[in-house]
């Protein structure tokens, strides 16, 4: 430690270490005593007034957690090697006085200016060559040796201050992974992962198809990742420099983990992923390595959609976690659409808040406690905005955490089985994402993530709800399994499915699947290439459509966007074409398999004609609703089970007041479910039930 170290003070009340737990290594559920509610603090950026002032705000909030140091590496290690704690150790002793626990995070994603100008080998490498330079936030290579090295040593420093502060409610493994570098580190460390997933050049060159453009390589050393070039890329290289990508990023977060188990600190471990729409991680494997998976969750759609968006997002981090998981942001006032911020109703925010704990959620925190007043951040919206506490958002944060006060029961976890059950379960993988973003496919309007977001759409509007589903994972309890769009499938994941069908399973595969193997190597012989005979039909020709036709089917519904020229072999045809050249042939059908049925869909179905198709196909399966009839009224309805209760959430995001009945308190307003709950137009309701007790939808409002 250096002689110009700051001193450093002992927290308060250090437990005793545990042993460090190993990656695999199973761990109980993130289980808190209570919903944790709060946010983002950053008090660096504040002088000590605002501390104590922000203490009893939170305070009046009823606010139980913040996350501490996301982009504070500057103020922790102002020099290499100096670290000033002080400050650190003042704010963690100001808020466990008044009895608010905290997520630690490494610092990581925000190098400070002195690294920049020690190590300038250190700043990533745009795809077109340019060197980024410090300025802003995520400007780091990841595989660079001197960044790993001071990414473990604050990771360390911090491990041992605070690892075992009885107020740590987790470690933030530094924030939103996602910077991906393209210099001589990333080729370098790029070259060693491919010589691990493929041990020769010779394998290597066939599995890239590197004899088309004269690109077979001769020496591992030739290899980079994909800069600009004069015009289309390799398919293959650009979605294993992805693969690589998520694997050094993740290889990075390992190595603060395992300095921090080494240090004593057995908190949980989580790091945030980020949705919607960038997505640089393959997040089943990173889940492996976490205590709980957490999410920053930011909307994209102001119109009802945007409830929906809120129900993929909490489904897609349960699914990743493998049952309880944190949201870790929200935005609490707005809802960004690129060139503008449209508000957010406070009604709305509570609305979303519960939206996200319903379907598993262990908290509601935000970004971020109090709105910057400069940085590049400073217009992101806070729970204290820049008009203050005298403000009707902040009236509405001291509401949600009432209401969380109120629902604390539902937090408690059930002894065995899911938090929510699901009998459909939507396929997901980052090689989907990714495969789609490759160029100069047959149509780069098709988006895997518009794809996968339309499937779950479809089901939330039903009413139903959903797991996702890792390829190859145990899926014999879902009776339900739809595979949108998942272009690559190795041979393995083939098998899988056609077990998951001869058993009795539902299959619904939708065009773009199963297309090529994991190297992006189209299947010959006809598409959908590796699902042919699964599916009993073989696609001739893709036949995009231009934008803004529709095309009608003989069952009612409306196509969009895409149609193939599609023949069975063995399968039963569901419906034909109803016009255009197409007419008369068929667009979606069934085969038989052992206890199953595989059904394909050759075309991009209209929305509402999606809605119908899958709800058609639950009725048929007697797949049911959460609550018959609710969602048709614009109620949302989770069932979200606990210690010995279920909680059942109620939602209303429509335009009149309903009535649901259930045998048990409603826990925020403390109506009699036994009665009826009354639920007007955007307000919520939480009902504490007997396990798998009815409920049932009034048909008319009661006064």
């Amino acid at each position: 430690m250096s002689a110009h170290e700051a001193p450093a003070r002992e927290t308060t009340s250090p437990s005793a270490p545990a042993t460090s737990s190993t990656a695999g290594t199973p761990c109980a559920p993130f289980a808190p005593s209570a919903f944790l509610v709060g946010g983002d603090w950053s008090p660096e950026q504040w002088d000590r007034d605002t501390w104590r002032e922000d203490v009893e705000l939170m305070r009046r909030a009823k606010v139980n957690t913040v996350s501490l140091g996301i982009f504070s590496w500057a103020s922790l290690e102002p020099a290499e090697g100096v670290y000033d704690t002080g400050w650190l150790d003042d704010v963690i002793e100001l808020i466990t006085a008044a009895g608010i626990g905290f997520f630690l995070a490494t610092p990581t994603a925000s190098p400070p200016p002195w690294f920049t100008l020690a190590h300038p080998d250190a700043m990533p490498v745009r795809e077109d060559g340019v060197r980024l330079t410090h300025g802003s936030r995520d400007t780091y290579a990841v595989s660079a040796p001197a960044y790993r090295d001071a990414s473990r040593r604050i990771a360390r420093m911090l491990a041992e201050r605070y690892g075992s502060h009885p107020g740590l409610r987790g470690w933030h493994l530094h924030n939103e992974y996602g910077t991906l570098d393209h210099g001589p580190h990333a080729a370098r460390s790029f070259r060693t992962w491919l010589q691990r997933r493929y041990g020769s050049l010779e394998t290597l060159n066939q599995e890239w198809s590197t004899s088309f453009w004269s690109q077979r390589y001769g020496d591992w050393e030739e290899i980079t990742p994909p800069r600009t070039t004069q015009y289309l890329h390799n398919p293959a290289q650009l979605i294993d420099f992805r693969r690589y990508s998520s694997d050094e990023m993740r290889s990075a977060m390992v190595e603060q983990r395992e300095e921090i188990r080494a240090a004593g600190s057995s908190a949980p471990m989580t790091t945030n992923f980020m949705l919607p729409t960038w997505n640089h991680l393959e997040q089943w494997s990173w889940a492996d390595e976490l205590d709980v998976v957490s999410l920053d969750h930011y909307l994209d759609t102001t119109g009802p959609d945007a409830e929906a968006h809120v129900a993929y997002g909490s489904d897609l981090s349960r699914s990743w976690s493998g049952g309880p998981w944190v949201l870790m942001e929200q935005n609490a006032a707005g809802i960004s659409l690129g060139d503008r911020t449209i508000p957010k109703s406070p009604q709305r925010m509570i609305r979303h808040s519960l939206g996200y704990i319903a379907r598993g959620s262990q908290s509601s925190l935000f970004f971020q406690w109090r709105a910057s007043l400069g940085g590049s951040e400073q217009w992101h919206s806070g729970l204290v905005p820049h008009a203050g506490a005298s403000t009707r958002r902040f009236e509405a944060v001291c509401e949600l955490g009432s209401i969380l006060e109120r629902i604390a029961p539902a937090v408690r976890l059930p002894a065995d089985g899911p938090l929510v059950e699901a009998e459909v379960g939507i396929l997901w993988h980052a090689d989907g994402w990714w495969a789609l973003e490759t160029p100069h496919l047959p149509s780069d309007t098709i988006r895997y993530s518009d794809e996968v977001r339309a499937t779950h759409r479809s089901f939330w509007r039903a009413g139903i709800p959903v797991d996702f589903v890792r390829p190859g994972a145990d899926a014999s309890r879902y009776r339900l399994l739809v595979v949108p769009c998942l272009y690559p499938l190795t041979g393995e994941q083939v098998t899988w499915l056609e077990q998951y069908v001869e058993a009795g399973g539902e299959l619904v595969v939708t065009y773009l699947s199963g297309i090529s193997d994991a190297s992006l190597r189209i299947e010959p012989g006809g598409y959908p290439g590796r699902l042919r005979e699964l599916l009993g039909v073989r696609v001739q020709e893709m036949l995009p459509l231009e934008a803004g036709v529709q095309v009608a089917l003989d069952d009612g519904g409306v196509v969009e966007e895409w149609t193939e020229l599609l023949e069975t072999t063995d399968a039963e045809v569901l419906a034909v074409y109803a016009q255009g050249e197409l007419r008369g042939l068929p667009a979606i059908t069934s085969s038989a398999r052992g206890s199953g049925h595989a059904v394909y869909l050759s075309a991009r179905l209209r929305q509402d004609s999606r809605d119908a198709f899958f709800a058609s196909v639950a009725e048929r399966l007697e797949i049911v609703p959460t609550l018959a009839g609710a969602a048709q009224q614009g109620l949302e309805v989770v069932r979200r089970r606990g210690d010995g209760a279920d909680h059942v959430f109620l939602l209303h995001h429509g335009s009149e007041s309903v009535t649901v009945r259930g045998d048990g308190p409603e826990l925020i307003s403390g109506q009699d479910g036994a009665s009826g709950v009354r639920i007007e137009p955007g307000d919520v309701g939480v009902l504490a039930l007997a396990p798998g007790a009815p409920l049932e939808l009034l048909p008319h409002p009661q006064s």
